[in-house]
């Protein structure tokens, strides 16, 4: 055992995390292999406390990785809706049937094979690995970054190839042979509860003594930032077309873009562009302005107007299709919906009766 790995270890014992519901074993202690890659996956840009009742509503429905291959896409996306970055979620269904394709059913035990997988990669390859079979693999992942960046004063930003290469040796050098999946869990706990971005808990810190951020002043510039942009703003209509039933018409957006292959409202650029929209999707009379809002993406804020269009009724020239279709209330928590849209939809007035 090294002289980074002791110290941590002895303080995950005492204060580590080891009763997330990924980490729950069998009647031989061996995890799951897919629940833990399904939590590496959400783990990613989301904090566990947010993560656990997602992964239990996602397990629920689907427990096994065949289960997962076997579902519908939209099935998936709705158990994953509300999560955001939609693509980890089809990498997750694409992956999982790769895995009935090739490997019978399991997660393999090899990196390569691993690492092969849609949404795979090193970091997450080696979680899997370690966690599930006990190999010994480092990771990488955003809380692992800043524990090492700022325990070995690392400047430059960690996407920076040549950064990130110099992490990756410090993780393999700290990983040890013994009690591998203990270690990995230690280090992301270290980091997301004691090593954390802002003011961080350095005197309950098991490495501070050898931390050359501590010892000289620098947690607060490490790790470095990425030279900071302005976030634009853009601006939508969203249109709530509902008829007399409280069908409301959905739209499957398409593969590329923002919440590519999710159902969501359609939508217009302005006051007149809505009406027209509206006016070939259905007949329509009048339009209700409801609360509009913000939504932030990670690169950009979004601005959006909704209009409910009450007593919509549709044309006998526009049929459901494949991209459109109109959905019952009941319907909506199957469906794939990006979390705004279904937040707006639930917060929908009571239709008014004459």
């Amino acid at each position: 055992m090294n002289a980074f790995a002791t110290p941590l270890l002895a303080w995950f014992d005492r204060h580590g995390r080891k009763d997330l519901p990924w980490q729950r074993a069998d009647a031989n202690g061996k995890r799951d292999a897919y629940r833990v890659w399904l939590s590496e996956v959400m783990l990613q840009q989301t904090q566990v406390a947010t993560v656990i009742p997602y992964f239990e509503r996602f397990v629920a429905a689907l427990p096994t990785l065949r289960d997962l291959a076997q579902a519908d896409e939209d099935r998936v996306l709705a158990l994953w809706s509300g999560l955001g970055y939609y693509r980890r979620a089809r990498f997750l269904h694409r992956a999982a049937q790769l895995c009935v394709e090739k490997h019978g059913g399991i997660m393999p035990a090899d990196f390569d094979a691993l690492a092969a997988l849609p949404g795979i990669g090193r970091s997450t390859a080696g979680a899997i690995l370690a966690q599930a079979y006990g190999l010994r693999f480092p990771i990488l992942d955003g809380n692992v970054k800043r524990v090492l960046t700022r325990y070995h004063g690392v400047h430059g930003h960690p996407s920076e190839s040549a950064v990130e290469k110099t992490l990756w040796q410090y993780a393999d050098r700290h990983t040890p042979a013994e009690r591998v999946a203990d270690y990995t869990q230690a280090i992301m706990d270290l980091g997301a509860t004691v090593c954390v971005r802002s003011r961080p808990l350095c005197l309950g810190c098991p490495v501070a003594e050898h931390c050359v951020a501590r010892r000289g002043g620098l947690t607060a510039q490490l790790p470095t930032p990425k030279a900071g942009k302005a976030i634009p703003t853009r601006a939508t209509m969203m249109l709530i077309l509902r008829d007399e039933d409280g069908r409301v018409l959905l739209e499957r957006r398409g593969p590329q873009g923002v919440w590519s292959g999710l159902w969501s409202l359609p939508e217009a650029s302005d006051h007149d562009d809505a009406w027209r929209t509206a006016q070939k999707l259905a007949r329509v009379d009048d339009a209700i302005t409801l609360t509009p809002f913000v939504h932030v993406f990670s690169h950009y804020r979004l601005n959006v107007e909704p209009w409910l269009f009450d007593d919509a009724t549709a044309p006998n020239a526009v049929a459901d299709t494949s991209a459109q279709r109109w959905y019952a209330p009941e319907e909506l928590p199957t469906l794939g919906l990006p979390a705004p849209v279904r937040s707006l939809l639930q917060a929908l007035p009571a239709r008014k009766t004459v």
